[in-house]
């Protein structure tokens, strides 16, 4: 069994891709004023994506510094709208939370000793790419526990997660509404802001790593 790069990271670069395309849409109809709003956003999108492909794939820290064979287990954290995987990793008496990007193996990953081998996080051959930095207390909300046998990983489609992810863009019109006052417009500034906005709500929570299960 192996969750490489193709399978954990696939999902969160085609929304990040499909962000920037929706704001690459708008270029040929904006003025002076929103080109410079929709090259902050792009720049935004483009800079925290790649420090987050940085931290999944070790060319930036993720803050956690043990290092061998530890326990871990998976929990997926339920907070408000959030919903993502975290490793519970025990060394010790130190027990430490990391944030990993979905893959269909960590649905049924039950409690085992996992290697951290530098930047790499193991168990067997399935490989864990970091979301975000190591907490030290235990993220907010509610957690609930893996399995306690492994089981088929489950598969979730791309309109699954998708839809998942939608959920964040409830606050695009407002932000719509927010540009047109700011900077006038008509309907037509309303629309685009309001896309741009959706699409960038959307990316931000498939980039930190949501959990479709």
């Amino acid at each position: 069994m192996s969750s490489g790069p193709a399978r954990a990271l696939t999902y969160p670069l085609l929304v990040t891709s499909g962000t920037l395309v929706v704001i690459a849409a708008w270029v040929p109809f904006a003025d002076l004023d929103q080109l410079s709003g929709l090259a902050v956003v792009a720049l935004a999108v483009l800079a925290y994506s790649a420090w987050q492909l940085g931290v999944a794939v070790g060319v930036l820290p993720s803050g956690l510094r043990a290092v061998g064979v530890v326990r871990g287990r998976r929990v997926r954290q339920q907070h408000r709208l959030v919903s993502r995987s975290w490793l519970e990793i025990s060394s010790g008496d130190r027990v430490v939370w990391l944030p990993v990007f979905y893959a269909p193996e960590l649905s049924t990953f039950v409690p085992s000793e996992v290697e951290l081998t530098g930047s790499a996080i193991r168990s067997g051959e399935v490989r864990f790419f970091p979301s975000g930095r190591v907490r030290n207390t235990e993220p907010p909300g509610k957690l609930i526990d893996n399995p306690t046998r492994p089981a088929d990983p489950p598969a979730y489609g791309l309109g699954r997660r998708l839809i998942l992810d939608l959920q964040f863009a409830i606050g695009a019109p407002l932000a719509g509404l927010l540009w047109v006052y700011v900077m006038d417009g008509g309907l037509g500034a309303f629309v685009a802001a309001t896309t741009v906005a959706a699409a960038t709500f959307t990316w931000l929570s498939a980039i930190r790593g949501s959990d479709p299960s």
